[in-house]
């Protein structure tokens, strides 16, 4: 049963993607390096951080780097947000009379204020910062608080992080809305992976605290029905999201149908959640079967009912936590996105009516 938890900071708890790649970015100019896309640095980041940066600046020193990389940091380090749900779980962590703990590369002088500044500081009975090479100190914070392995959970969101894990004897698992992208998660093999913590709480509620779980199929035993569209606007531009948990792909909006509701019903509700848009003139495309997706962050049989339908006037997408990033492309260019595999069907299918 788990009753200890302890935390990677950023990327678990808080979102400091954007100042890292920045003040990273920062030093590889300064160091007559090309700056990295975001998803390139997601690909490429890793921790141990010296060993990252040996990777791409081999010829500046290491104490340099520090100084370039935390003279743009400190600029914006104070304005880390703390992820969606992140504060509800500790809550839920503390109901629950969990232990919990901090195990973070943040320097120590930026976490206090990162702490205080997102209203998640006194969750946590210790907070292990500035730390190098986490599978060193993960036995210190085990020794030093008598926290049994078998009783703690490591959640993180690096390759870095389930080694930690796995070096220091607790269980794992990765969330989905840090550095690391799905395929880099599964090639370190943690126990479980989830979107986000709102659906590691539901998981570990739904095993009465005990771990590993015996799968992450969200406890459904029957395919799950979803709708889904692509939406068309007044130019005749499709709207494309992409989405971590499908392993940062494109793909079109949607979601579960819920009891009770018309197939109609559950595509508008899901296309207002997901985008805030209002749609009309829905039309059937297909239905697609989508058995054990590897595409998929987990493990999971869908039966994907797909429509067409439009948005009219200006489109104000707002994309709520499920997507990322959206695009609005002409169906000629859409398929040069990285597609999951649905969407490409439902796409091909689209184009070989007219």
């Amino acid at each position: 049963m788990i009753r200890n938890i302890i935390f990677d900071w950023s990327g678990t708890l808080v979102d400091d993607l954007p100042a890292v790649w920045e003040a990273v970015n920062d030093v590889f100019r300064r160091s007559g390096v090309a700056a990295l896309t975001l998803d390139e640095f997601r690909a490429e980041f890793s921790l141990p951080f010296g060993d990252f940066y040996r990777r791409f600046v081999p010829h500046i020193p290491s104490a340099q780097i520090e100084i370039w990389f935390h003279e743009r940091f400190q600029q914006a380090c104070h304005c880390v947000p703390p992820l969606l749900h992140a504060r509800d779980f500790l809550e839920k962590c503390r109901e629950n009379k969990l232990r919990c703990f901090i195990l973070t590369s943040v320097n120590s002088k930026y976490f206090p204020p990162q702490a205080e500044n997102t209203g998640l500081a006194g969750y946590f009975e210790a907070v292990f910062s500035g730390v190098l090479d986490k599978r060193e100190q993960i036995r210190v914070l085990l020794n030093t608080h008598k926290l049994a392995g078998e009783e703690t959970l490591f959640v993180g969101d690096m390759q870095h992080d389930i080694e930690a894990a796995r070096h220091g004897g607790v269980h794992s698992c990765a969330v989905l809305t840090g550095y690391n992208r799905l395929e880099q998660l599964r090639q370190s093999e943690p126990e479980a992976i989830v979107e986000h913590l709102k659906e590691l709480w539901q998981l570990l509620e739904r095993n009465k605290m005990e771990w590993p779980p015996a799968s992450n199929t969200n406890g459904v035993g029957h395919p799950i029905v979803t709708v889904g569209a692509l939406i068309l606007n007044d130019s005749r531009q499709a709207l494309l999201v992409r989405t971590q948990k499908w392993s940062g792909m494109w793909g079109i909006p949607g979601g579960k149908v819920k009891i009770g509701e018309t197939l109609e019903e559950a595509l508008r509700r899901e296309i207002k959640e997901e985008t805030n848009l209002d749609i009309d003139d829905i039309r059937w495309a297909l239905a697609q079967d989508c058995i054990h997706s590897r595409e998929f962050y987990r493990d999971a049989h869908f039966v994907l009912l797909n429509y067409t339908c439009r948005c009219h006037g200006a489109p104000n997408v707002v994309l709520n936590d499920e997507a990322q990033e959206y695009r609005w492309l002409p169906l000629t260019e859409a398929g040069n996105l990285s597609l999951n595999q649905p969407t490409r069907i439902l796409l091909d299918h689209i184009s070989s009516r007219k």
